[in-house]
């Protein structure tokens, strides 16, 4: 049976909107090395959260921590000027709401 163009175009017309539509669902998901939009816009407002906290804190607000998030755990890394300021932004960063977890990287500065 011959394809009419009639046919033809029904079928380049599904086809050209089913591929849209599979490229942004794939877009909207997150895969072990990227994070979807909305996982990539819940770390960014942790991430804030976790900074101001620490800024509130008298002993930590002037140091200089670094602060990152990804799925939710927080990377803390930077030099601080003791252990006990390690503890304290690492306890600080664990009470902040929809912190799942925290990994340190702070070190002490060398005296």
């Amino acid at each position: 049976m011959p394809i009419t163009k009639t046919a033809l175009a029904r079928l380049v017309l599904a086809v050209s909107c089913a591929v849209p539509v599979v490229a942004i669902t794939a877009g909207c998901s997150s895969t072990p090395a990227h994070e979807s939009a909305g996982e990539y816009t819940t770390d960014s407002a942790l991430t804030a959260k976790v900074k101001a906290a620490l800024l509130e804190d008298p002993g930590l607000k002037s140091l200089a921590v670094s602060v990152t998030t990804y799925r939710s755990e927080v990377l803390l890394s930077g030099f601080v000027n003791s252990q006990e300021q390690i503890q304290k932004a690492v306890s600080v960063a664990r009470g902040v709401e929809g912190v799942q977890s925290v990994k340190n990287e702070l070190q002490v500065k060398p005296q």
